[in-house]
């Protein structure tokens, strides 16, 4: 029986054995970075205003909104994925995109590079390539899936991308094993 697959009773043939869901695992870490920045914003703002001597009431309500408009663009998506789908949640929307129905990969340059997803039921999601370099884990389930795609036929447009990607993914992945091996020069 080779790894990773399995004989289903009474067929004889072998099954898939599905990965278990994955997430960010980088995601915790940057959002407690935005609370922080949040509320050390907060802090300075209320600081200054009472060393002055003008902090009232709704200058206070004001520099709490204010802190909550940074923390609402400095927080992190959160991704996941499984067999089949890729999500990206934020704190006022979730999108989900079925990777094994890709039918688009696309590399979107500008302040920040995105990726952008689409499937054959019309879902879209964008989401930050390094989530991908990073968590090697979310890589191998939007990989395998986007096989799947290619295999039926679905994805036409990404297919050097998604290669690039995985160039990337396999040199931080490398760099990874020799820093932790001590090999790294």
């Amino acid at each position: 029986m080779r790894y990773g697959h399995e004989t289903q009773r009474g067929v004889g043939a072998p099954a898939r054995r599905s990965a278990p869901p994955t997430g960010d695992r980088h995601w915790a870490r940057e959002l407690h970075t935005a609370l922080r920045c949040a509320a050390a914003l907060l802090g300075l703002l209320l600081l200054i205003d009472a060393g002055t001597g003008a902090l009232t009431w709704w200058r206070g309500l004001l520099w709490l909104t204010l802190a909550l408009l940074l923390l609402g663009v400095l927080c992190p998506p959160r991704v996941s994925a499984g067999e089949g789908w890729l999500a990206s949640r934020t704190p006022l929307r979730r999108r989900r995109v079925r990777t094994d129905l890709l039918v688009s990969v696309r590399v979107v340059d500008g302040v920040s590079r995105r990726l952008v997803l689409r499937d054959a039921l019309g879902g879209r999601i964008e989401i930050d390539p390094r989530i991908l370099v990073d968590n090697p884990g979310l890589w191998y389930h939007l990989a395998e899936d986007a096989r799947t795609s290619a295999a039926r036929g679905l994805l036409r447009c990404g297919t050097d991308a998604l290669r690039d990607l995985e160039e990337r993914v396999d040199r931080e992945t490398t760099r990874t094993v020799f820093r932790i091996s001590g090999l790294e020069p």
